[in-house]
């Protein structure tokens, strides 16, 4: 019967033995030629006299120790090289360090989950739910979204006018702006920010600058006074802003939902100033407003409205041209409110 085995069996390696490794040899994730060479050479010495009695560490230290003299010396031949070659390895860094950040830029979920996350959105953080990333910025394009932002706040005892009534929701045509009208009746933090606008704003608004006048039509509103008052409404239109290199600034709306996020109102606004008393003006639709001032009228004791229209826009930094525009004085003013296409006092037609 033969003996035990007295020969030594090859020591086992686990990833234990390699954790505390040192980072030169594992700092990009590939071990270099120098250091391949000298692990490989040291492994060699260690088969030669007992491979099972030469502990791992010192092999690790070795290679650590070559690739310390391996990367001295590169860096001593780096400054003897040209500056031809230091720009290419530059590059090369930035080319690796680059294709690094856009592997690392993080992971692009599908469609269906953001179709999921936007049931939970709030009116006011579409917006933001929309810059996300393309795909949350494609659902709020979807006729789906605001169908279902609508049936989420819709409620039986609200005041809506016919056009923005559950029926007319099922129409894909301006969809997405029957929507917004809608909250700003049904959804409460809309309706008190309209509610809460004064008679008479702090400062005079500057956003009408340089915006066509397209409708002009006057009213006869009764009050608290005996004597009626007059509704003076300027329908503008901001003027396009020229792209330079005919860039566009936004992204593509898909071809799909069209109809759904048309808008013919998008960038109008309804200056409206009512007046004590009936006041002659000339006809200004079609001309361009250049100047727009709200003082304290003669009296003192109510306002006065200023208004200039040119025929065509003031390039900023040029002297306006009063004797060639028409001039429009409203005093005196009871109240003055320039309102957004989504307001609910702002006049619409059939369309929306």
């Amino acid at each position: 019967m033969d003996g035990p085995n007295h020969s030594k069996q090859p020591q086992i390696m686990t990833v234990a033995d390699y954790a505390n490794a040192d980072p030169a040899v594992v700092k990009s994730g590939r071990v270099k030629k120098a250091v391949a060479n000298a692990i490989e050479k040291e492994v060699k010495l260690l088969c030669g006299l007992e491979a099972s009695q030469g502990p791992v560490q010192d092999v690790l230290s070795s290679a650590a120790g070559v690739s310390k003299d391996v990367c001295d010396s590169s860096e001593e031949l780096d400054s003897e090289e040209g500056d031809s070659e230091g720009k290419v390895s530059r590059k090369k860094k930035n080319k690796r360090r680059k294709e690094n950040s856009e592997s690392s830029d993080g992971e692009e979920y599908p469609i269906d989950i953001w179709h999921v996350l936007a049931a939970y959105i709030r009116p006011e953080d579409v917006c933001r739910f929309a810059l996300i990333c393309r795909n949350s910025w494609a659902v709020t394009c979807t006729a789906a979204f605001w169908t279902r932002l609508y049936k989420r706040h819709y409620n039986l005892d609200a005041d809506l006018p016919s056009r923005l009534q559950p029926g007319s929701i099922t129409r894909m045509y301006c969809l997405r702006a029957r929507v917004i009208r809608s909250l700003f009746h049904l959804y409460e933090p809309f309706s008190l920010r309209v509610s809460k606008c004064p008679p008479l704003p702090e400062s005079t608004p500057t956003t009408l600058l340089n915006s066509k006048c397209l409708l002009f039509w006057v009213n006869k509103v009764s009050g608290s006074r005996t004597e009626p008052m007059w509704e003076f409404n300027f329908k503008f239109v901001k003027q396009p802003v020229k792209v330079k290199n005919g860039c566009s600034r936004g992204l593509e709306l898909p071809r799909q939902y069209k109809d759904v996020l048309t808008n013919p109102d998008s960038d109008c606004y309804l200056l409206r100033v009512t007046t004590l008393n009936f006041i002659f003006i000339s006809v200004v639709m079609g001309m361009t407003l250049t100047l727009f001032n709200i003082n304290v009228s003669t009296d003192m004791r109510h306002h006065r409205v200023r208004l200039e229209f040119q025929d065509s826009p003031v390039v900023r930094g040029k002297k306006l041209r009063g004797e060639q525009g028409i001039q429009v004085v409203l005093d005196p003013v009871h109240s003055v409110r320039l309102m957004d296409w989504w307001d609910p006092q702002y006049p619409t037609i059939s369309y929306t």
